[in-house]
């Protein structure tokens, strides 16, 4: 752990010297890559209010991973196909049953998850598959930050080419149908995309946080804003920015890497929540007590 005189003589040496290792330069590429698409899809993900649907994706994909283990395949490949499953099932169940949403995302996502943590239980290996459930970012690959760096692109081009779509979508289904545009295949397009994001930040955080970097920086920046375009820059800044310190005090800590960015964008949040000039709690009080100050109301009587 670094000594506290350190840290106060020289800052930048804090950030920089865990950049010497290869290991850490690519933990910190991953992480960011992840985080900032994370970020993006959270923001319509907060404004339609799928938090849970991005709780289920994540934890559904874990047996889709070790499957791909067992036979040798690609863990993202895996990650992706039970991630496209878990979604055609809440779907289908949704269609074609009176089970809500809410219900089926908890029917579906519970038991791919509980599937999964049956197949690691049963699969010798030599490999620690619970690095699956709580992420392994410091054990990247060069070959790893390649495959994540690829889906995210192909991720975030999506969003970006139909980002006035699916904005849309989000604001008013009804005024989509109207001009032509078919909200489920829009639904099914967010989900798709959601799949496969769940896919690119499991290296990072593990399954059980996923969904917390899918989360928190769009309710963050929600806060901070009521223009959706400036949430798609705040959110992934924000989060690019507790990537990287979470990675950074992990490597003085020596604590969990995925925790800690997730940890990192909690405190980030709690700040917003707290002293946001306009949705923050004590920002707001303050603002309303410096305007009465400015324009007193010379009728107002004294409160008692």
């Amino acid at each position: 752990m670094i000594p506290l005189d350190a840290l106060l003589a020289s800052p930048l040496d804090v950030l920089l010297e865990p950049l010497q290792y290869e290991f850490m330069v690519r933990a910190l590429a991953t992480t960011v890559v992840a985080a900032v698409l994370c970020a993006v899809l959270s923001c319509w993900l907060v404004l339609i209010g799928w938090s849970l649907m991005g709780d289920a994706v994540s934890h559904a994909v874990l047996p889709g991973v070790v499957l791909a283990y067992v036979v040798g395949a690609p863990f993202a490949l895996g990650a992706l196909v039970f991630g496209f499953l878990a979604v055609a099932l809440i779907g289908g169940i949704r269609h074609t049953t009176r089970v809500k949403e809410d219900a089926a995302i908890g029917i579906v996502f519970t038991t791919l998850f509980a599937l999964g943590l049956v197949l690691i239980s049963v699969t010798p290996s030599q490999t620690d598959l619970n690095h699956i459930i709580f992420g392994n970012i410091l054990g990247v690959s060069t070959g790893d930050l390649v495959q994540i760096g690829v889906l995210a692109v192909v991720a975030f081009s999506v969003l970006m080419v139909k980002r006035r779509d699916l904005t849309l979508y989000a604001f008013d289904p009804t005024h989509a149908r109207a001009i032509g545009l078919s909200p489920r295949l829009l639904g099914a397009l967010l989900l798709g995309v959601l799949a496969l994001t769940a896919v690119v930040a499991l290296q990072v955080v593990g399954v059980i946080l996923v969904v917390a970097m899918l989360i928190i920086p769009g309710a963050t920046a929600q806060l901070l804003t009521d223009r959706f375009g400036r949430m798609l820059v705040i959110a992934p800044l924000l989060s690019a920015a507790c990537s990287v310190v979470g990675i950074v005090a992990s490597y003085w800590l020596d604590a969990a890497s995925g925790g800690l960015v997730v940890v990192a964008q909690g405190a980030a949040f709690l700040l917003v929540y707290l002293f946001a000039p306009r949705q923050g709690l004590i920002g707001k009080r303050l603002r309303l007590a410096r305007e009465s100050r400015r324009d007193p109301d010379p009728l107002r009587e004294p409160s008692s």
